[in-house]
């Protein structure tokens, strides 16, 4: 390289140890310098072996996003996502097949907006805004299960069909397997749940120790199931994402505790989402064990019925009761029936798995004994679409506070409109409220689309269900200016100044 030295004379550095050649004579400043460095750098471009490093050697610029004006490289734009629209249901249902076929809210809400789009029968391509929102649910649900000792895994979807004879499931689980062979011959299921691959897992540790447990292992991935008649969008599907849950204690007494606090757990994640589930008692079905709940979403939608005495605490999938059974069987106080969507699945499994894949552990006695186990599901998508399903209205989607793919949507006049000169305010307003509440940083989208009316893009905004809605009107002239907000799940309307907004969204909770 070309350096500057204190005797104001230019130098070459070359060779590994450094050895100087003098380039030039006394410069008077180091312009000269430059111009001759810039000179070696021209060349060293010239040379083929450098030239997949040139864009370094030209004072490289990392590229902003095409459209984006210079020094709002920060801003996301409406007008930039990958969002396809199908605002009108006769354009949703040729797209979905039959009328008959688009019965529930949230899946005709879904494709109308472009959460979803159909794939193929029971799959869906889950779009940006729904990525979002299912990526923040996870982190909620990764928080209420990590509080609780919760150790995150990533198992296979391709799972060995001789795992699944081993329990018998391989038959058991009949055409609702989805099969196939690889091209040895060898038989595989992608799995709808895990629980023989994560008991042949544990029980692969030959050293483990009663110190050690409870294990807590859970992980969020596909899931697959070969329903017979998929239907109502994202609430019953082929391919879907779940959390699933297993547990190893050292005694049935721990592993009921464990039981407890898992079905605690689920409490705490639907509270904070807002969500009125209801813990009933459920049949153990062909994940088996002794003692299983489901968390049931109450929704006339919904598939499942399950029975509530008014008196006392008891409920319970009606499939667990007589056909004939009116009265509570705790309390003898009479049953409400009604329906709802399983949104959550807890089994208490004791050492059905464990002792056949002799999942054992060794005891404070210094004896092998085997582990009880439990497993939890959560229904990720199911979630989403049955939140979607209980808070929207007919024409707009409403979600979970903390699961909106974004907080605020900021709406800017229309170009060309008296009000076209608040449309530096809103831009300002952008990058204050970013500024100044640092957890909505990437929660805010700007509705850049300003060919349109405030009002279409307001109607927008309120199928999307952004929870904030803020709108730079005539208000926005005024002095001080005030910004139009809608509060979206309070249905309120207020005007309020930059300061007052700001003041609003610094309360804003985000996962």
């Amino acid at each position: 390289c070309c350096v500057l030295n204190e005797d104001g004379k230019i130098y070459f550095l070359h060779g590994s140890r450094g050895k100087r050649s003098i380039l030039g004579s006394k410069c008077t400043s180091a312009s000269l310098c430059r111009v001759v460095m810039e000179g070696l750098l021209t060349r060293c471009r010239a040379l083929p072996a450098l030239a997949t490093c040139n864009h370094q050697l030209s004072g490289y610029i990392p590229r902003r996003f095409p459209h984006c004006a210079p020094g709002r490289g920060k801003r996301l734009v409406l007008s930039c996502m990958f969002q396809p629209q199908n605002l009108r249901e006769d354009q949703v249902l040729p797209v979905e097949g039959r009328s008959g076929d688009l019965t529930c809210k949230s899946q005709r809400l879904m494709l109308q907006v472009g959460l979803i789009h159909p794939a193929s029968s029971g799959c869906y391509h889950l779009l940006p805004y729904t990525v979002r929102a299912m990526e923040k649910l996870v982190r909620v649900i990764d928080q209420e299960m990590q509080a609780i000792g919760g150790q995150k895994v990533n198992m296979p979807s391709l799972s060995p069909a001789e795992l699944w004879r081993a329990s018998n499931r391989w038959d058991l689980m009949g055409r609702e397997l989805l099969r196939l062979r690889d091209r040895h011959g060898k038989e595989y299921c992608l799995g709808p749940t895990h629980e023989e691959a994560i008991t042949a897992l544990v029980a692969s540790q030959k050293t483990l120790s009663y110190k050690q447990l409870p294990f807590l292992l859970y992980q969020v991935t596909r899931k697959f199931r070969d329903e017979p008649r998929p239907r109502f969008g994202l609430l019953r599907g082929r391919e879907f994402y779940m959390k699933d849950m297993y547990t190893f204690d050292s005694s049935p007494e721990a592993a009921r505790q464990t039981y407890s606090l898992v079905c605690d757990a689920y409490s705490s994640l639907f509270d904070r989402l807002g969500l009125r589930c209801v813990k009933v008692q459920a049949d153990v079905g062909s994940i088996g064990g002794t003692m299983s709940h489901e968390f049931q979403l109450p929704v006339e939608i919904g598939e499942d019925r399950f029975a509530v005495c008014t008196s006392c605490s008891f409920s319970a999938n009606v499939e667990t009761l007589g056909s004939s059974q009116m009265n509570c069987p705790a309390c003898q106080g009479p049953l409400t029936e009604t329906r709802g969507i399983e949104v959550g699945h807890t089994f208490y499994l004791g050492t059905k798995y464990s002792s056949i894949f002799n999942a054992q552990f060794i005891n404070i006695h210094g004896k092998p004994s085997l582990a009880e186990m439990g497993c939890y599901g959560l229904g990720v998508t199911r979630i989403l679409a049955a939140a979607i399903e209980v808070l929207s209205t007919e024409d707009c989607v409403r979600w979970p506070s903390l699961l909106a793919p974004y907080q605020v949507c900021l709406i800017p006049p229309k170009k060309g409109s008296k009000e076209e000169a608040a449309a530096e305010l809103t831009g300002q307003l952008y990058d204050h409220i970013s500024e100044a509440v640092p957890q909505l940083r990437g929660e805010i989208l700007l509705d850049d689309r300003t060919h349109l009316t405030i009002g279409n893009r307001l109607k927008d905004a309120n199928k999307f269900g952004y929870p904030f809605v803020i709108i730079a009107g005539k208000r926005a002239l005024e002095d001080p200016a005030h910004f139009e907000v809608w509060c979206q799940n309070t249905s309120e309307v207020v005007f309020l100044t930059k300061e007052a907004v700001i003041e609003l969204l610094s309360h804003v909770q985000v996962v």
